[in-house]
């Protein structure tokens, strides 16, 4: 009886232990925080792929989610109007961080003819890059741009 009552108590006291792993640097989802939105700032000079699509009005959220050989970078915008597509996220600095900021463009092309009066989940656009292992260990910040806001993720 004390066996089974010892491993019992020990194996108690080791999984309460791991609670902290949670909020500790190892949990690969915490390498990275939440995105904040930011004004659109002058983030200086960056080489810009020659792109005609337009910027998305508002980035409205950035997740990044980790992967065994990378990382993911995710960005939704609600659009003015349903039928925007080939949404993407061009990188500027040919993907490679300035300063250890990487940034991304968020950009999409206008429907021709507008579809107003939809609702939100209609008018919303995503996008997504990979990110290697070798761009996320020279990288502290990733900045997704759209015309009128950013939204950055600091690790």
């Amino acid at each position: 009886m004390k066996t089974p009552l010892a491993a019992l108590l020990m194996s108690s006291l080791a999984l309460s232990a791991c609670g902290g792993f949670s909020d500790s640097r190892m949990n690969p989802r915490n390498w990275f925080g939440a995105s904040s939105v930011e004004e659109r700032p002058d983030l200086g000079p960056t080489t810009l792929v020659d792109d005609p699509r337009p910027l998305v009005p508002q980035v409205s959220e950035m997740v990044i989610e980790r992967t065994s050989s990378g990382a993911i970078v995710r960005a939704s915008a609600v659009m003015p109007s349903a039928g925007w597509w080939d949404a993407e996220l061009v990188p500027e600095n040919y993907g490679r961080p300035s300063g250890g900021v990487l940034s991304f463009r968020f950009v999409a092309i206008p429907p021709r003819t507008p579809v107003a009066g939809q609702n939100p989940g209609a008018r919303t656009i995503v996008a997504v890059y990979a990110l290697t292992q070798a761009q996320l260990d020279t990288t502290a910040d990733i900045v997704v741009i759209g015309a009128e806001n950013t939204r950055r993720a600091r690790r």
